[in-house]
């Protein structure tokens, strides 16, 4: 598998005066600016900014690698959450099995990075991308691709998509449940599906995939990975399904689950590959995450490893400030942020703050109600609620220490 030092994005190593959130008016290597002891307080940053604390995302990485590999399981992140080569690497060194995406075009960034294996978990319709994939595996024997089915339509559009470019595809075929997102509604359906692939001159069947992160309660998971499960064995003894299938789901909530659900009960002779696709715990969060990781029921913890620092702006109306942080600046749509320190203007001390918090956004203003003698100039740090919609804020993402010394840039590719 490709290894941290030969996964790379050409944009990686400068950063300059287009990098919102640096404050670097002329254009500057990134280990220039790292050997400098650049910190986040010595006017290498402005505000707002988002970073990602380093200690928090080794720990985090670490983490799901030791409970992947305790539960024999194999953990394709997502990569959707960060677009981040960089942060690719850190999880492929770890021992990730690959990288998972949600798009062709994601897809294409990540092979582009030197991602060497890609699961694009979602149906690919689109016959230009599909042709390119089938295309460059020929070309490329070493590279892996697999891309979800849960339709006739979509098979046939990538069988036509293979032949064109002289080539194969491998499809996983999906399995959903009454209101989710994707998937095949029945096992009926799935299968019927499967024994399509398998009558393909120019599709592999690699295995069933199936999303549970949708689901709201460990009953109706369980029941779901077991349905997932008795679909691979069907498959398998039905003779569509090879020796070592994929089966893979994919969430950041119900991961203890999959281990448990999935330890035992295989059909003799199937050795499945049973992948995780989390995405969310790299950096986890202070907000649904921290309600929804499986870390509540189970032994162990994920940091938070994401921060917004945005000043006080405006001493608004008493007992509220206003913020310069927004909508374009943090995520909102599964909660606002939430206060952890202050940073008072004239002092290098964070202290903790729990008397405050967010109450609404504007674009690019916040409103903090606080019990507080807070000031303009005052830096807040705050947590974020649901980091896959964080990292598209940010081209850029400083990588700090303990000390809020820069050791990395993270580009971020939305």
């Amino acid at each position: 598998m490709t290894s941290q030092h030969e996964l790379r994005d050409d944009h990686d190593d400068t950063v300059g005066w287009r990098d919102v959130g640096l404050w670097q008016p002329e254009h500057r290597t990134v280990a220039d600016l790292v050997a400098d002891g650049a910190s986040l307080f010595d006017g290498s940053a402005t505000w707002p900014v988002m970073v990602l604390k380093d200690d928090a995302l080794d720990h985090n990485v670490r983490t799901l690698a030791d409970f992947s590999a305790a539960h024999g399981l194999l953990l394709a992140p997502h990569g959707k959450t960060t677009m981040s080569a960089k942060l690719y690497a850190r999880q492929l060194a770890a021992g990730a099995w690959g990288i998972t995406v949600a798009t062709a075009n994601q897809a294409r960034y990540a092979i582009g990075t030197g991602v060497r294996r890609v699961l694009i978990a979602n149906e690919v319709l689109d016959p230009t991308a599909l042709t390119w994939f089938a295309r460059r595996q020929a070309d490329d024997p070493g590279l892996e691709l697999f891309c979800f089915v849960d339709s006739s339509t979509g098979v046939e559009i990538a069988e036509q998509a293979a032949a064109a470019a002289g080539g194969r595809l491998a499809v996983l075929v999906d399995l959903g449940y009454a209101g989710g997102r994707t998937g095949c509604r029945s096992s009926a359906e799935a299968l019927e599906l499967a024994g399509r692939v398998t009558d393909s001159d120019v599709l592999d069947l690699a295995g069933i995939g199936a999303y549970e992160g949708g689901l709201s309660d460990i009953a109706s998971v369980s029941g779901y990975l077991d349905e997932v499960k008795e679909l691979a064995n069907t498959a398998f003894a039905a003779g569509l399904l090879g020796p070592a299938p994929i089966v893979t789901v994919g969430g950041s909530a119900w991961f203890d689950l999959v281990g448990a659900r999935w330890s035992d009960g295989w059909v003799d002779g199937m050795k499945p590959r049973r992948v995780l696709r989390s995405g969310a715990y790299i950096t986890h969060d202070d907000g649904t995450y921290s309600r929804k990781t499986p870390y509540v029921r189970i032994a162990g913890a994920l940091r938070p490893a994401i921060e917004v620092w945005a000043q006080v702006t405006s001493p608004g109306d008493p007992g509220r400030v206003i913020i310069g942080m927004g909508k374009r600046d943090a995520p909102y749509d599964e909660g606002l942020p939430v206060v952890r320190g202050v940073r008072r203007r004239g002092t290098d001390r964070i202290e903790a703050l729990t008397s405050a918090t967010v109450v609404a956004m504007d674009d690019h203003h916040g409103y903090v109600e606080h019990d507080d003698d807070l000031q303009p100039g005052d830096l807040l740090v705050l947590g974020i609620s649901h980091p896959c919609t964080a990292f598209d804020k940010w081209g850029v993402l400083p990588v700090v220490d303990a000390d809020y010394r820069i050791v990395d840039v993270v580009r971020t590719h939305f």
